[in-house]
C-alpha cells in the first residue's frame, strides 16, 4: 500500500517532528555491483552543445525535474523552480538574449585568463543549443520566500541547494538516456525578464535537453582519476 502523499507547505519556525526511517539494507554484493555499474554509466555522460530537434519523451525530463527536487537543501527550504520551455519562440527569444550577452564576453569582458580556459572548449559567443534542443530547463533560485501576510523570509545554503539540485537533474537526464549542457551566460537577468519570474527568482543556469546531433562532437577531454580527486585520512 502506497503512503498517502501530502501537500507541501512552509515549516518555518514549526516544532521539530520525526518519523522512522528504515530502509531495507541492500546486501553487500549487490551494492558493489550498481555502484560499478553506476560509475560506468556516469563516466560516458558528457556535455552536448549539438543536438538533433528530434522530440523527446516529456515525461522523462519531468521525472528527471522530479528527481532534482529530491535534492538536500539548507533548512529544507527547497530553494528551486525550474520552468520547462517547449515554445519555440519563446527560446528564441532566450537565444537571442544569451547572444548579446556572450558577445560582450567573449569580446573582453570575460578577460583573457578566462576566455584561455574555455579554448580547449571550442566555445564561442553563438548558442543554437539554446533554439536546437527540443526542451530547455531554466532553473531558478528562489533568494526569499514570502508568508502569507507577505512577511519576507529568508532562504538559507540557496547556491549550495540548487547546485546540488542541479547536479541531480543531470545526472537523471543522463541515466534516462538524455543529453544536457548546463549553460550559464552572464548576466542571466534576461531570463527573469523574458520567462516573467517573480522578484525572488534569480537565474542560476539554463540547461538545453535532447538528442545529440547525428553529427555531434564533443572535446577530447580526460577526467581526474579517482586518486586525484580522492584524499583517505
Amino acid at each position: 500500500m502506497s503512503t498517502p502523499t501530502r501537500n507541501w507547505a512552509p515549516t518555518h519556525g514549526d516544532p521539530y517532528r520525526s518519523v522512522p526511517y528504515h530502509p531495507e539494507r541492500m546486501p553487500a554484493g549487490e551494492s558493489l555491483a550498481r555502484a560499478a555499474e553506476l560509475r560506468e554509466r556516469m563516466d560516458r555522460r558528457r556535455t552536448v552543445r549539438q543536438f538533433s530537434a528530434d522530440p523527446v519523451p516529456e515525461q522523462v525530463v519531468k521525472d528527471a525535474i522530479a528527481c532534482a527536487a529530491t535534492a538536500p537543501s539548507g533548512a529544507h527550504q527547497q530553494p528551486w523552480t525550474f520552468a520547462l520551455v517547449k515554445d519555440p519562440e519563446v527560446r528564441r527569444r532566450i537565444r537571442e538574449a544569451a547572444e548579446a550577452e556572450e558577445r560582450v564576453s567573449y569580446a573582453g569582458r570575460l578577460g583573457e585568463e578566462w576566455l584561455a580556459a574555455l579554448r580547449p572548449l571550442g566555445t564561442d559567443e553563438i548558442k543554437p543549443h539554446l533554439t536546437d534542443a527540443p526542451q530547455l530547463v531554466v532553473v531558478f533560485q528562489q533568494r526569499y520566500w514570502l508568508g502569507p501576510d507577505g512577511t519576507r523570509h529568508k532562504h538559507y545554503y540557496v547556491d549550495e541547494s540548487v547546485g546540488i539540485a542541479v547536479g541531480m537533474l543531470l545526472s537523471a537526464l543522463h541515466l534516462s538516456g538524455l543529453s544536457a549542457l548546463v549553460h550559464t551566460p552572464s548576466p542571466m537577468r534576461f531570463l527573469q525578464e523574458v520567462l516573467g519570474r517573480p522578484a525572488n527568482e534569480k537565474a542560476f543556469a539554463v540547461i538545453p535537453v535532447g538528442y545529440p546531433a547525428e553529427d555531434c562532437r564533443v572535446p577530447d577531454l580526460v577526467r581526474k582519476s579517482l586518486d586525484q580527486v580522492l584524499v583517505e585520512i
